[in-house]
């Protein structure tokens, strides 16, 4: 598990288990997002992550989507789950990239986001900012 941050309050990973929610526990992490498809490879589903959650107290949001298939209500879902859920959140997907591009699209809806901050984010993450530059132009 890789975990970066891209705001004090908010980071990134590939791929988990359910079993390692613990230890995203143990970082101080409250909520988990996860971007993850029902029947990905290697993902064990939805229900096995939110009973794992939920034995652990952490708050659970599933906002499944596929690689630059990004609907309106996708990004709204992940922005309400960043302005509702406990902090810090932690989101995932299997690589990192859908919920980087999630995060980026749901916090440029701010009337003042400093977009060239949340390219460098993504960058410094390890995550090639002109994808999100071209989701954002959009």
């Amino acid at each position: 598990m890789k975990i970066h941050h891209l705001e004090s309050e908010f980071a990134i990973a590939d791929s988990l288990s359910p079993e390692e929610l613990a230890d995203v526990k143990a970082q101080g992490f409250q909520s988990v997002i996860c971007n993850r498809q029902a029947g990905e490879e290697g993902y064990e589903g939805e229900d096995a992550f939110a009973r794992a959650a939920a034995d652990l107290g952490l708050a659970w949001v599933c906002i499944p989507v596929a690689s630059g298939s990004y609907s309106d209500a996708d990004v709204t879902a992940f922005g309400q789950a960043l302005d509702s859920v406990p902090s810090p959140i932690l989101a995932f997907c299997r690589t990192g990239r859908r919920a980087v591009h999630m995060w980026a699209q749901a916090r440029a809806r701010a009337p003042h986001c400093n977009i060239p901050q949340l390219l460098k984010a993504a960058h410094d993450a390890g995550h090639d900012p002109q994808p999100i530059k071209e989701l954002l132009d959009k």
